[in-house]
């Protein structure tokens, strides 16, 4: 089997090359920066990889993507993404735009290359890492927020458009918080670093979901206690959403950091940020991810009687 990863280099991406290196799978790792790759794809060797190859390529740039494949690819999981935290009117725009470019257009010119592979070959697995912020909003991420609603949208667009060939496959893998670095590499005009609300899942977890998906292909796979619930709360129960996920996102979606403005890994590769707090929020999110779920079934329950009531 040979799977190609787009975003490999970090994160939910490299929790993938390293699963399917376990299965001695031959592994083709892109992202912006040969180092880290270099550093997994060492890492995937050891893990069993029957093959590593890395390409340095970013997917802005539709000949680079397109030089990534050699030969079949049997799935291809992108992750690639970049993220930029702050009000929308404080974000400048080059930084918003570039957000968009890379999360959503990047994930375009990935689709171009590898549906391209897979119609001459009449068969594979396209696997793209969304969000729940493809189905939610949080303030102080409109740029992340529109892409992820706008990739949402392209599968949807991909699957309709490859229903002619049965054994092509597009699928949307959407976790909620996920303890990876983009949150630390992220650009921020908000005044403290990002940080994933809990409850929080690894990028193991994500991991073995894509894997399952690839080996049994479905549209969308939800990844996350408490993804349900909030997104109930959005569809159903829109004013109380609203006044609640502002709070909440300033208590749980920023930490207590403070950062002056910069560009983050927006325009160029840089590695993240130390994390001081990192050991503790761990602790906290392993004590209270069930909990946290738990309470909010419960505050959701009591939302809805109380909204239904008021109407």
């Amino acid at each position: 089997m040979t799977v190609v990863i787009t975003g490999a280099s970090s994160g939910v991406g490299r929790a993938v090359a390293l699963a399917y290196a376990e299965q001695g799978a031959r592994l083709v790792l892109a992202a912006r920066s040969r180092p880290p790759l270099e550093a997994v794809a060492q890492a995937c060797r050891e893990a069993g990889a029957s093959f590593v190859r890395v390409a340095a390529a970013d997917v802005n740039d539709p000949a680079a993507v397109d030089a990534i494949p050699d030969g079949e690819v049997d799935v291809w999981v992108h992750t690639a993404a970049v993220m930029a935290y702050g009000r929308f009117e404080d974000v400048p725009a080059d930084v918003f735009n570039k957000v968009v470019e890379t999360d959503l257009i990047g994930a375009a010119n990935v689709a171009r290359t590898a549906l391209a592979v897979f119609r001459r070959q009449g068969r594979g697995v396209l696997i793209y890492g969304g969000s729940l912020l493809g189905t939610v909003v949080t303030p102080y991420t409109s740029s992340y927020v529109t892409s992820k609603w706008g990739l949402r949208a392209l599968v949807r667009s991909l699957r309709l458009e490859t229903r002619d060939a049965p054994d092509i496959h597009v699928c949307l893998v959407s976790p909620g918080s996920v303890d990876t670095p983009i949150y630390r590499t992220a650009a921020n005009f908000a005044g403290r670093y990002g940080q994933p609300p809990p409850p929080v899942d690894s990028p193991e977890k994500v991991a073995r979901a894509i894997v399952r998906c690839a080996r049994k292909p479905r549209a969308v796979v939800t990844v996350g206690l408490a993804n349900r619930i909030i997104q109930f709360g959005f569809v159903a129960m829109p004013p109380v959403y609203d006044a609640l996920v502002g709070p909440l996102m300033r208590v749980g979606g920023l930490s207590r950091e403070e950062v002056t403005p910069h560009e983050g890994n927006v325009f160029a590769p840089a590695p993240p940020p130390s994390d001081p707090e990192a050991a503790s929020r761990r602790r906290r999110w392993a004590r209270g991810a069930t909990a946290a779920a738990v309470g909010a079934g419960v505050a959701g329950a009591a939302l809805a009687v109380r909204y239904a009531a008021s109407r």
